[in-house]
């Protein structure tokens, strides 16, 4: 079983990843995992980084390739990052998260030790805008276009225990043999 979780930054899809992974015995996959560690290796924050990456597409292009050659080869894998719905063609479950931006904001001062909520959110939506145009120049996805989700969830209302439960039932609805 593939399944991809996608969502903005601080919506959850990490933890979300991770609740599924362990759950199952699943292996993750997270493109923002690998994102902020090319930007800590070149010395930059998230949004200086994702500037860097506009104007030079090979890490973005890397970053993608590298996470549909890994879901390719494998099953029963979590693929998590903002274009896996789109990347993983053939994913059995395809999630995305969204929440209020006041909610993912506090939830990004806190894992991104940002100093305020105006900064974090001034920097989140300069990434969130950086990174729809990337995604509409490279490949022509509109990353707010929804319609490729077999499910889309409220990430703000749920913890990820209750999200977890959620695509736990989806999972045996499609294979019950995939439960323990």
């Amino acid at each position: 079983m593939r399944i991809t979780v996608s969502g903005l930054p601080g919506s959850g899809t990490t933890s979300l990843s991770r609740y599924l992974s362990e759950h199952h015995g699943f292996s993750m996959i997270s493109a923002g995992e690998v994102f902020r560690q090319l930007a800590r290796e070149h010395a930059m924050g998230l949004a200086e980084f994702g500037r860097f990456a506009q104007e030079n597409p090979e890490f973005d292009k890397m970053i993608d390739a590298r996470q549909k050659e890994i879901a390719a080869g494998r099953d029963d894998i979590i693929v998590e990052g903002r274009l896996s719905g789109w990347m993983v063609t053939d994913a059995d479950i395809r999630i995305w998260l969204f929440a209020p931006i006041g909610s993912r904001i506090k939830r990004i001062v806190f894992r991104d030790q940002i100093a305020d909520d105006k900064t974090a959110e001034r920097i989140t939506i300069e990434r969130e805008e950086c990174e729809a145009a990337r995604y509409q120049n490279y490949y022509n996805i509109d990353i707010n276009d929804l319609s490729i989700y077999h499910i889309i969830l409220n990430s703000g209302h749920w913890g990820v225990e209750g999200l977890g439960s959620i695509i736990d039932t989806a999972i045996m609805q499609l294979d019950p043999e995939k439960t323990r």
